[in-house]
């Protein structure tokens, strides 16, 4: 089982151009992407999170159910469910504001146990900043790394909704000790500042960087860098894309047996390399069409 612990929101996407155009509600949020993901390339996966009663919530659960996710862990709550107002640029770039006072999602408590059979716990976006649930998440990554299951971190920085980057920053390097997977985008390591072998040294095993269509590049504690270019397509919009690595890296590593900081580092060159083209791959099936639409097990060969 892998859980993905993080929030579910409604992204309003854009329907033409302009200020006023129509907004077409989509599921979304990192961590939602990422579970669902999980669920249609086949891994055991679970949502552990906070959800609005509202129809938006509502919604929000039925699609992780028909993707075969675990939603019992979820909490549930009678606040609204959070908006994300996308802007989709030329390039099929996706930029965000959010509607986040008073939403279900920031009021998230620590569960009790995860469910049984837990080997990796996936961790990221609005979900680590807005308080007071970002501190029940971190409070939850901490626990976890501690009883020494898998952890992965994707930060996917918003920088709208951070008010003290500096304060942000420092939050981050301290939650590298109990992270076994960091992935990032090369626009988030750049805003975090630092390296990925600063990073390395601080706890995770192994840090992936995507660079969009120009591929990804892994690097592991050992010394190892490996880079597999972007496959090209037609990029309708990149939504859901870096969530969608997220989930092939989890999935292929979980195929391989390799929830481990320990089997990480024995992947090598072949290894690693493979496993980053299968994650390019499923990245470009979701670019290759409108919304966060991960691909499932049969358009993607692992």
């Amino acid at each position: 089982m892998i859980v993905v612990a993080g929030e579910a929101l409604i992204d309003l996407v854009p329907q033409g151009t302009g200020a006023l155009a129509a907004l077409r509600p989509a599921l979304g949020g990192g961590p939602y992407n990422t579970a669902v993901a999980l669920g249609r390339l086949g891994s055991p996966a679970a949502f552990c999170s906070r959800v609005s009663y509202d129809a938006f919530g509502e919604a929000l659960l039925d699609r992780l159910r028909e993707t075969g996710v675990d939603v019992s862990p979820v909490q549930r709550g009678a606040e609204p469910t959070t908006l994300a107002v996308a802007t989709v640029g030329a390039d099929g770039s996706a930029a965000y504001s959010f509607y986040v006072e008073g939403t279900a999602d920031r009021l998230f408590t620590v569960p009790s146990a995860l469910p049984p059979g837990t080997r990796a716990v996936s961790f990221g976006t609005c979900s680590l900043v807005l308080e007071p649930g970002a501190s029940a998440y971190e409070e939850l990554l901490r626990e976890t790394a501690a009883r020494g299951v898998f952890t992965a971190l994707d930060p996917n920085v918003r920088a709208g909704l951070i008010p003290d980057p500096d304060a942000y920053r420092a939050r981050f390097k301290s939650w590298l000790p109990s992270v076994s997977l960091l992935k990032l985008s090369a626009e988030d390591a750049e805003w975090l500042g630092g390296t990925p072998r600063e990073w390395l040294a601080a706890g995770p095993a192994a840090v992936v960087i995507t660079r969009g269509g120009e591929g990804l590049t892994a690097f592991t504690r050992d010394g190892g860098e490996y880079t597999v270019p972007g496959e090209r397509i037609e990029v309708v919009d990149t939504i859901g894309a870096g969530d969608t690595v997220n989930a092939a890296l989890l999935h292929g590593l979980a195929v391989r047996d390799a929830l481990t900081g320990h089997a990480v580092a024995a992947l090598g060159s072949d290894g690693w390399t493979d496993l980053l083209h299968f994650a390019a791959r499923a990245a470009a099936v979701t670019c290759s069409r409108a919304g966060a639409e991960p691909p499932y097990a049969h358009e993607v060969a692992l």
